[in-house]
């Protein structure tokens, strides 16, 4: 091997020197940095450069002028579930497209739902998000085409009939393409609250009522939803006034998940459906007794005293690996008119939590009361403005234990003194302590007409119930899916928003589902943060005297092991420019 080393003029000892070593008759440079060490020179760094030809090249290699780096990963895993779904041609069949220019009314729903997926904005910076995004390459939309108005316009086309048609022919395709489970399908509603003006008598749908956020001062919005215990999928959902209980929205959309069960179905699935008792109402459960399923409902506790007087010890210990600490009482009873298989449920872990729950609550509310006790008594020895009446005091003290177990909790008692000012006496009920504890607490009453089922399936059907729970809390999660804010106040664009929303969950559950399958168990929000590190990087570089295009080399962003995973199961190197 023959090695020469080549100085250039005016360095020092200390500096880079050019090195060429020629092995096996091939000459390779490296560059060496040398230093003195303890007054002598060595060698403290070397770099290989390549052969006289990958030096040329880098040398007359163009100058990068800039770098463009787009979001990659999440837009391409989300567009690749809705090209699946065939999103935009569903949506244009039924919705087609006025004139030749410009986007369709499926491209526009679709940015919006895929932007609900990824990072939710509101429709006026809908552009600026979709131009940092790869979505551009296979939508080929101009950002300038996505302006608010024009979305508003497109969504003003769609009405609610189209929206439901829409939605079936998606959650067959849905059903079809991926496989879904049919044999457990879960059936809840919950509300949203809303920014929307009070004096805005526009919009029927946001409306004053119970907020399940505990949001009273606010106008809400309902949604009902129906989705699988196989991947928390939604298929069926309904949009309606906040001030609507739970048994009346029920009662309104029965049929309709009748007959979308039906088309989904095909008359080749068991069907069971879950619904919880907010829904409980004999015409209801009349309907559903019709209906092309099987069902698991809940009872009101406190409505069914003689099943709660049931002592643990005659009750059944469930399988102790599915189920450990659960116990059951199986009965026949009529309910609602009907004779049904009707199990009563103890759960040590349910008991052990309420337990917790109420005696924090009554610890809170022991100094309260003994502070409207110690003001009655300081204002009779040194009365001071307004004197206080039984009734104000009887009222602060109903407010303060609102909520019958609360109330059961305490013996209190407001009287008329001989001054004839207020007096005030409460104490703790260890007696009703007792029997809430013995009769109510970690107790759950189940109904069904699968007579044919074990104790451990229903038990477990009436579980997934947590499907459709956690489909909601994902729509409240404030970084993806979220369905707030709407920035829509008039019926029918909060209609279109909300099939936005629920379509962006349809996408992400199928997305994450097709993840789990392969062994890729993350939660809906890990799984988008993850895909949204990933980056397309394109460096551009200056134009040559020979083209009149600058030269443009694309690779992406490095990956951690969880990226690479879920780039290699979802196959998302096809959506990549090749380099």
């Amino acid at each position: 091997m023959l090695l020469t080393s080549t100085r250039f003029r005016g360095m020092t000892h200390h500096m880079p020197s050019l090195t060429k070593k020629i092995i096996k008759g091939h000459a390779y440079y490296y560059l060496r940095e040398c230093q003195r060490v303890n007054g002598k020179p060595k060698i403290v760094r070397t770099i290989y450069l390549g052969s006289a030809k990958t030096l040329l090249d880098r040398v007359t290699r163009p100058t990068p002028q800039q770098v463009d780096i787009h979001e990659f990963g999440a837009s391409a895993a989300t567009y690749d579930i809705a090209c699946a779904l065939d999103v935009v041609g569903t949506i244009d069949r039924h919705v087609p497209k006025r004139g030749t220019q410009g986007p369709t009314v499926g491209q526009y729903l679709l940015l919006a739902a895929l932007n609900r997926c990824v990072a939710p904005r509101s429709k006026a910076q809908l552009g600026a998000w979709y131009a940092k995004t790869s979505l551009h390459r296979w939508l080929g939309i101009s950002p300038s085409q996505l302006s608010s108005q024009r979305f508003w316009d497109n969504m003003d086309r769609v009405n609610e009939g189209h929206l439901r048609a829409i939605e079936s022919d998606l959650s067959k395709t849905a059903v079809k393409h991926f496989g879904l489970d049919l044999r457990c399908l879960l059936y809840d509603a919950t509300n949203f609250f809303t920014f929307i003006d009070s004096f805005n008598e526009g919009c029927t749908l946001a409306q004053r009522g119970h907020s399940k956020e505990g949001r009273a001062n606010l106008r809400i919005l309902g949604l009902a939803l129906l989705v699988t215990s196989d991947g928390d999928v939604p298929l069926f959902h309904r949009f309606y006034p906040g001030n609507q209980t739970d048994a009346v929205t029920f009662r309104g959309v029965v049929s309709e998940l009748a007959d979308r069960c039906r088309e989904l179905g095909r008359g080749a699935c068991d069907i069971t459906l879950v619904f919880d008792k907010g829904n409980n109402a004999e015409d209801n459960l009349q309907t559903v007794g019709q209906g092309p399923w099987h069902f698991v409902g809940s009872l009101v506790p406190s409505h069914h005293k003689d099943l709660l007087a049931i002592p643990r010890e005659k009750m059944r210990p469930l399988d102790p690996i599915q189920f450990p600490s659960v116990r059951s009482y199986r009965t026949k009873k009529v309910v609602f008119g009907v004779e049904r298989t009707v199990l009563s449920t103890f759960n040590q872990e349910l008991f052990d939590a309420q337990c917790a729950t109420l005696q924090r609550e009554t610890n809170k509310r022991m100094p309260k009361l003994r502070d409207i006790q110690e003001s009655l008594l300081r204002y009779a020895a040194k009365p001071r403005g307004k004197p206080p009446t039984v009734q104000g005091v009887q009222k602060k003290v109903d407010t303060l234990l609102q909520g019958k177990p609360l109330k059961d909790l305490f013996t209190t008692s407001v009287e008329t003194s001989p001054t004839g000012l207020p007096q005030f006496s409460f104490d703790f009920n260890e007696h009703a302590w007792k029997h809430l504890q013995d009769t109510l607490l970690g107790k759950t009453i189940l109904f069904t007409d699968r007579d044919d089922w074990t104790d451990e399936q229903i038990v477990a059907a009436y579980r997934s119930q947590s499907h459709v729970e956690a489909a909601f809390r994902r729509m409240k999660d404030p970084f993806f899916l979220t369905f707030r804010p709407t920035f829509h106040w008039t019926d029918q664009k909060l209609r279109v928003h909300a099939f936005c929303c629920v379509l962006a969950l349809l996408i992400a559950s199928l997305l994450r589902r097709r993840l789990a399958q392969n062994g890729l168990q993350h939660s809906l929000r890990e799984m988008m943060a993850i895909l949204s590190d990933i980056r397309e990087v394109a460096i551009v570089y200056e134009k040559d005297s020979q083209s009149q295009q600058p030269l443009v080399r694309t690779m992406l962003s490095k990956s951690t092991p969880a990226q690479e995973k879920m780039l290699e199961v979802l196959d998302l190197q096809r959506y990549r420019v090749e380099a």
